[in-house]
């Protein structure tokens, strides 16, 4: 099942990150790509607040990033997106903790996911990439925190 992800709502929910972070959208899309790899399904992801004159898509494989212009929140443009899906709406799921845009991607059918629970399942892809071929890593938390410093400190 494809997914939209609120990234500036997910990211504080992933261990090692920050909003603070110049490069914070960068860092989720690399993970993002990774889970996207292992679950190898469509992931769609949306950051608010786009500086004048930057919003736009962007395709990173096959993670799409969304930057959204400033004065239309992420929350709005991924409702707007499942309206745009109509009745394949049904087969996506929503990742935010956002209890407005969970009630409304509910009613349209779509499937929801808090950014708490996402971030897990974003953590167990990142092990898998880590554990040899066709078996789990048995990593453990502090092994994993490494893992994401490494992404934090990769330049884009």
């Amino acid at each position: 099942m494809p997914y939209l992800i609120d990234g500036h709502n997910l990211i504080p929910k992933i261990r090692g990150m920050s909003l603070r972070a110049i490069d914070d959208e960068e860092q989720l899309i690399e993970l993002l790509q990774v889970f996207q790899r292992v679950k190898r399904i469509k992931v769609e992801v949306f950051f608010d607040k786009a500086p004048a004159g930057q919003a736009r898509t962007k395709h990173y494989g096959n993670v799409t990033a969304h930057f959204v212009r400033q004065g239309l929140p992420a929350d709005e443009a991924i409702l707007q997106r499942l309206h745009r899906l109509g009745k394949d709406v049904r087969n996506w799921s929503v990742v935010s903790s956002d209890r407005h845009v969970q009630t409304q991607a509910h009613g349209l059918q779509a499937q929801v996911m808090s950014s708490e629970d996402f971030s897990k399942q974003l953590e167990e892809a990142i092990r898998q990439t880590l554990g040899p071929a066709g078996d789990e890593a048995k990593l453990g938390e502090s092994e994993v925190e490494e893992w994401l410093k490494i992404f934090k400190s990769r330049k884009p």
